[in-house]
């Protein structure tokens, strides 16, 4: 399967708390898969999607130095055989498949979690997906709860691609699934309500977080959301890895 690559040229897997969502502050093993079917201009992986030759914007093209990847240098293709070897290794029973989009590459998922996930030793396993893919039942079987993210206008997408009325109503109705919204501005609040409404996504099982690849950008927005979420009766949360190690990738 297709993961990303560290700088030191080994495959994105490592051991550290879940920074965000329901599970924050939890340990967890993240597994981090390259490739993703949105291109949100915010995105802090862009590394798994953002290659050369492709014409998606993101908001770092005006820093200077930045440029597009080169998609051989940033993907690690390994057998989940090898993945399973590295994760029995870590001191953890929580997994997290994450991206780029996981659900792009469910069959490899399927046959990791086959061999790791036993009845006799079993693995708490979260997907985060921004809810554009159905999973399949034999992923399913396997997942303990889904850290859903569908994308707003503020991440540039068009809303054809990012919205999927069918898939979030599939997930909406599943016990394991939260939801987990992404707000830049205020009026991010209202695109929010106005899904949760048409599309009646449970507002138990709804979390709005801010937007921000870094501690500095996230205190700009934080206060208000967190605010705005007592106010409207929404769970609030941050991103605590920021917080605790800045942008630095696998901590």
């Amino acid at each position: 399967m297709k993961l990303a690559r560290l700088p030191d040229g080994s495959p994105e897997i490592f051991h550290t708390l879940q920074g965000e969502g329901a599970s924050i502050g939890t340990p967890a093993i993240f597994i981090r898969a390259s490739r993703c079917n949105l291109h949100c201009v915010w995105c802090d992986t862009d590394y798994t999607w953002n290659w050369e030759d492709t014409p998606w914007q993101h908001q770092r093209d005006a820093e200077p130095g930045y440029r597009k990847y080169q998609r051989g240098e940033q993907t690690a293709v390994i057998e989940p055989e090898e993945i399973a070897r590295i994760v029995r290794a870590l001191p953890c029973k929580r997994l997290v498949l994450t991206g780029g989009e996981p659900l792009l590459q469910q069959r490899d998922w399927i046959a990791l979690l086959d061999l790791l996930n036993t009845a006799e030793d079993p693995y708490a396993v979260e997907v985060e997906t921004n809810g554009t893919l159905l999973p399949l039942p034999a992923l399913d079987r396997h997942v303990t709860q889904y850290n859903v993210s569908p994308k707003l206008e503020n991440s540039g997408n068009d809303m054809s691609l990012r919205i999927q009325p069918a898939v979030l109503r599939w997930f909406a109705a599943s016990p394991k699934t939260w939801l987990k919204f992404v707000i830049a501005e205020r009026q991010d609040l209202a695109e929010v309500l106005d899904l949760i409404e048409t599309l009646e996504l449970p507002r138990n099982q709804t979390i709005f977080m801010p937007e921000g690849r870094s501690p500095e950008i996230l205190n700009q927005t934080r206060l208000w959301l967190a605010d705005s979420c007592r106010d409207l009766n929404f769970r609030f949360s941050d991103r605590l890895h920021l917080h605790l190690w800045g942008p630095a990738r696998a901590r």
